[in-house]
């Protein structure tokens, strides 16, 4: 388990003002000013992850072990070409961690085909910027946080994109997350596993899980990074007609192979 949290991040005011829509000469404008020098005084975007192996697949499923295992599991040290490390020394895991996971998903094990080696992660804006003060029911300020909040977050997904690639040798990696695309894609109550895998969480990068399946706070993604040549998108499996953050169009094709009746 690996816990990054030194994350540089610098809040780009420029892009907060275009992204609510204020200009700099506008009423509004020392609001903005405000939340974003707060923000800057707290933020610290953060990023926890477990490198783990594909131990079995199912017809509709997928469970992952940790990687202090592979040397057993996988008969090396170099899966689907990838570089790992050297195991760590064996020891008891925390209590709180899980040593394997079966996750549910048809897509997720037809996405994971090939790959070998797996990362289940938990990227967060942080805590802190939740600690900014507004004012009861100011919308436009809890919208001008949620701006700088999001921008955090992908901060933390950005780096430990990098944090991967350079770590463990690995090509372009692609990500699935339970509960993003349809319903049926990966079940967000699939966070509750994934979880359970990762460990403790909450004292680790500050993100809690509530009973409903949602992360707190809101600005975090839970989910695997896998490699993967051909790349992937959960919005290639969500057919929801107006989507401000759709990174990809719904994919007929790939929706009948991965979450179809055959």
């Amino acid at each position: 388990m690996k816990v990054l949290d030194d994350i540089p991040f610098e809040i780009d005011a420029d892009s907060v003002f275009a992204t609510v829509h204020i200009d700099r000469g506008s009423q509004y404008a020392d609001e903005v000013s405000a939340i974003i020098d707060a923000a800057g005084r707290v933020v610290r975007p953060r990023a926890f992850y477990r490198a783990a192996v594909v131990l079995d697949r199912e017809p509709e499923a997928i469970v992952i072990a940790e990687a202090g295992d592979y040397d057993e599991l996988s008969g090396g040290h170099d899966v689907d070409g990838c570089k790992l490390p050297p195991p760590p020394a064996r020891k008891a895991p925390p209590a709180a961690a899980a040593t394997r996971a079966r996750l549910a998903s048809r897509a997720l094990r037809i996405n994971l085909e090939g790959a070998e080696q797996v990362f289940p992660y938990v990227a967060t804006c942080g805590a802190e910027l939740d600690s900014i003060p507004l004012a009861a029911g100011d919308v436009f300020g809890q919208f001008c946080r949620d701006t700088i909040k999001e921008m955090a977050l992908w901060a933390a997904l950005s780096h430990l994109y990098v944090h991967l690639t350079e770590t463990f040798g690995l090509g372009a990696l692609a990500s699935m997350n339970p509960g993003s695309g349809e319903a049926n894609v990966w079940p967000i109550e699939q966070q509750r596993d994934l979880f359970a895998f990762l460990g403790n969480v909450p004292d680790s990068i500050g993100v809690v899980l509530t009973g409903s399946c949602l992360m707190v706070p809101n600005k975090s993604v839970s989910g695997i990074l896998y490699p993967s040549s051909s790349g992937f998108e959960n919005c290639q499996l969500c057919n929801q007609k107006r989507c401000s953050h759709r990174r990809a169009p719904f994919d007929a094709e790939l929706w009948a192979k991965t979450c179809g009746d055959g």
